[in-house]
């Protein structure tokens, strides 16, 4: 399953798309609309100014409500109305600390925003496939080496990493309950450290370094050591694309969990992410460690995507090095004040043009 496939299959699609204001939900919310899918997307407004959805022109391109996922009848009612062909599910409260502030808000918006999601699609007869996005962190972490395989035992230390590990519990009642019955195909998605142009998240590496350097400060690092599977947003769509395609057309045999991460050379610390960002910036910059205990997150993290790879085809196309160019490049081109709808839609041709680095 090539990427050229993928044009001819979306071409006319109606998919629903909650979270498309976000980072990777703008993204995906462009790239579907390039491959020439109609587009209906449901999501609060864009958390951060500036933001992709903005800086990119998404908010006057792609149509949506402006809603809450915890919102059962909202979202009931734009489901119905659309009525699409496959449903993509990002919306989410994405941030590790800010669900260590708010966890009684983090478990309403992951937890059960999803359930309102799929009891949604429950309601509405013909949609053909779902698609709902967790995270790596969702495994139980024992701190090993060895990539976390789909049927490691899920976990979460954490408010935010334990809210998914209930999503993918969730999803895979819904399917065995409801959804498998009534011809819909439901999977679960597992990226890794998702960075690209667009990013302004607080508490996020990438963003926090560019912030800090454009203000010629120094950047503070919390985990200087922690190991995590780097991968630029582009990589996990493509693999959210075609699990999409492929349970519209066969179903059963695709619904489940899947893992999207980045090979093995593109797991890499936190400090060596800032080192070879630090040589690309165009002017010298400065990085430190924050003194102090910090809350907990894991030390060592990676997928293996041996599923997606062996049964989707799917393969990473981007090394590191490039990722971190690719994503710097944007942020430089948004610095510079180009035209980042064209500059956004110039990296998706690049990124489906590209083989395997």
């Amino acid at each position: 399953m090539e990427a050229l496939e993928l044009n001819g299959f979306w071409s006319g699609k109606k998919v629903f798309l909650t979270g498309h204001t976000g980072f990777k939900g703008g993204w995906l919310a462009l790239w579907l609309r390039e491959l020439g899918a109609e587009v209906q997307g449901y999501a609060l407004p864009a958390a951060t100014t500036p933001s992709l959805w903005q800086e990119a022109g998404l908010d006057r391109l792609i149509t949506g409500d402006l809603a809450d996922i915890r919102d059962l009848a909202a979202i009931t009612r734009a489901v119905q109305a659309f009525a699409p062909d496959v449903v993509f599910h990002l919306a989410a409260q994405p941030l590790v600390r800010e669900a260590y502030r708010t966890p009684v808000e983090t478990y309403a918006t992951n937890v059960m925003g999803t359930v309102n999601l799929l009891e949604a699609v429950r309601q509405c007869p013909g949609v053909g496939a779902v698609v709902v996005i967790t995270t790596d962190k969702c495994y139980e972490n024992r701190e090993w080496v060895l990539p976390y395989r789909e049927y490691d035992a899920l976990g979460g230390f954490d408010p935010y990493s334990n809210s998914k590990a209930c999503v993918e519990l969730l999803c895979a009642s819904y399917r065995n309950s409801f959804l498998h019955a009534s011809g819909t195909a439901l999977a679960t998605a597992r990226a890794g450290n998702v960075v690209g142009g667009g990013d302004w998240s607080p508490e996020r590496l990438v963003p926090d370094i560019f912030r800090a350097w454009q203000r010629n400060e120094e950047v503070i690092l919390r985990y200087p050591q922690a190991t995590r599977p780097w991968q630029h947003a582009l990589e996990p769509l493509m693999g959210y694309l075609m699990l999409a395609k492929a349970l519209f057309e066969d179903g059963v045999q695709y619904a489940g969990a899947w893992n999207f991460g980045p090979d093995s050379s593109n797991v890499a610390t936190v400090q060596s992410i800032v080192s070879q960002l630090a040589e690309l910036w165009p002017t010298p910059v400065r990085w430190a460690v924050e003194p102090g205990v910090q809350p907990h997150e894991a030390s060592l993290l990676a997928l293996d995507s041996n599923k997606a790879q062996t049964e989707l085809g799917w393969t990473p196309r981007w090394s590191l090095a490039t990722t971190l160019e690719r994503t710097l490049a944007w942020n430089l081109a948004w610095q510079h004040g180009e035209d980042m709808y064209t500059f956004t839609r110039k990296q998706i041709a690049d990124y489906q043009g590209d083989t395997h680095e």
